[in-house]
């Protein structure tokens, strides 16, 4: 925890520059070390937060790189501790290199994600804010970005704290009843107590249901495109990525394997998985396609059945019908730029219709609006006018908190001693706690740091 830290922040390949990050009490004496400005100052006598352009040198003094040092002394840098950024030219080697000079003199590599939970240990930041470092790491829509950016400010954490306190009114009453009976307070709470504990309840339940919209925000909505071979499948996954990603032959079970690629809609990611065309097939390798075109019926929160409308449906149609009911489904009947024969009225599973060609690139934009609405405008709020939880640890806490106080409501009512609504209040008390990690356990902090790029 004491000691000094340090390693690659920037990604590994060649670039511009690469950035080598130390972190730690002893991060200035061992850049004193290695590097020698240009303005022939000491390293100690620079200035904090400054950007100092000279050379790193190896123990046997011969010029490892040309480089650009950021130096930020004290308890307002990013781990609440001295950082020095060496920037340094980008390239696989040269990075490698300088870190290498950095871990000689005295650094030690750091852990994933060492430097942010530095920065949580070190109180700078709580444990919902280093979860919106990630977040906003990996975001990969406007929509995901502003999601992050709140949480990373701080609005999760303000509206944890401002429920605990309403709980500590509550906690500090039943503590006077039960530490000092001689005073003679009623045992039931007063009202504005009791209203204090329905606008955590009431609150807590709101975040809790805003879960299933920030996790669409979040990791974007898994959309699998299935059908029978040759209906356009492939050509319907071109067309919404704008590219020829998927290859496309009049030759039924060209896809034989998953293909995945995420598209962005009105700032929701979608995450289409392309198939195999779901047949019988003697083909070994076709048939396990088809198998993992069939497991995508369960685990796609939405399924685009693509049906050729210019044919009379056949046998797999109605299979893959059968296989859909009850599934979130919007039936694509693609090829509408030929005459159109196909018996939709078969095909009970599916509500809604849309046409389109896929290879003409017609319909495509109804299409896309048709999505929006279907499962995403009705669940996804903007996210300036209500705070969003994204993260399912956050939502479990919150359960238990609710759930907590729902206990309470029942003592209250049927009467039960002041003991037992102590013991719920502690248990919602903590639970909030462990939202932001005032309450954590190593495995908690080891769960939460594990995606983090070692760098970060």
């Amino acid at each position: 925890m004491f000691d000094t830290i340090a390693a690659i922040s920037t990604p590994r390949g060649e670039g511009g520059i690469g950035i080598v990050r130390i972190s730690g009490s002893e991060a200035i004496e061992i850049l004193a070390k290695i590097f020698k400005p240009k303005s022939n100052k000491e390293v100690k006598n620079l200035n904090n937060f400054s950007i100092n352009y000279g050379k790193l040198y190896n123990e046997n003094n011969e010029i490892v790189d040309e480089v650009l040092v950021s130096i930020m002394k004290g308890s307002k840098t990013y781990t609440a501790e001295d950082i020095v950024e060496i920037n340094c030219h980008g390239g696989y080697l040269i990075t490698e290199k300088v870190l290498e000079l950095v871990l000689r003199f005295g650094a030690r590599h750091a852990e994933q994600g060492e430097f942010t939970r530095r920065a949580f240990l070190n109180g700078r930041i709580d444990l919902t804010q280093a979860e919106a470092v990630m977040d906003l790491i990996h975001s990969k829509t406007d929509k995901s970005i502003s999601l992050s950016l709140d949480q990373l400010r701080g609005d999760l954490k303000s509206q944890i704290s401002h429920l605990k306190r309403l709980l500590l009114d509550v906690a500090a009453h039943v503590n006077v009843v039960l530490d000092y009976p001689e005073e003679g307070i009623d045992d039931p709470l007063p009202d504005n107590l009791v209203d204090n504990l329905k606008i955590v309840v009431s609150t807590t339940n709101e975040l809790i249901l805003s879960y299933d919209k920030g996790k669409m925000i979040k990791e974007g909505v898994k959309t699998a495109i299935l059908g029978k071979p040759n209906v356009g499948k492939s050509s319907l996954l071109n067309a919404l990525l704008r590219e020829e990603r998927a290859i496309v032959t009049h030759i039924a079970g060209t896809t034989r394997d998953i293909i995945e690629e995420v598209i962005n809609i009105k700032g929701i990611p979608l995450v289409l998985v392309d198939t195999a065309g779901i047949r019988k097939t003697d083909d070994i390798v076709e048939n396990i396609g088809v198998e993992k075109s069939m497991s995508q019926i369960e685990q796609a929160d939405f399924i685009l059945f693509v049906v050729d409308g210019s044919k009379e449906l056949e046998e797999e149609d109605l299979k893959i019908n059968e296989k859909l009911r009850g599934k979130k489904v919007l039936g694509i009947v693609n090829k509408n730029d030929l005459s159109q024969v196909a018996d939709l009225t078969k095909l009970d599973s599916v509500d809604t219709f849309i046409n389109i060609s896929a290879k003409e690139n017609l319909g495509i934009s109804d299409m896309e609006e048709h999505v929006y609405n279907l499962i995403i405008k009705g669940t996804v709020e903007d996210s300036s006018k209500k705070l969003v939880i994204t993260n399912v640890r956050h939502k479990t806490a919150l359960e238990k908190t609710k759930d907590a106080i729902n206990n309470i409501f029942e003592t209250i009512n049927m009467g039960l001693p002041m003991d037992l609504i102590a013991v719920d209040l502690k248990e919602a008390l903590d639970s909030l706690s462990e939202v932001t990690g005032e309450i954590s356990t190593e495995d908690l902090l080891d769960h939460v740091f594990k995606n983090f790029c070692v760098g970060k």
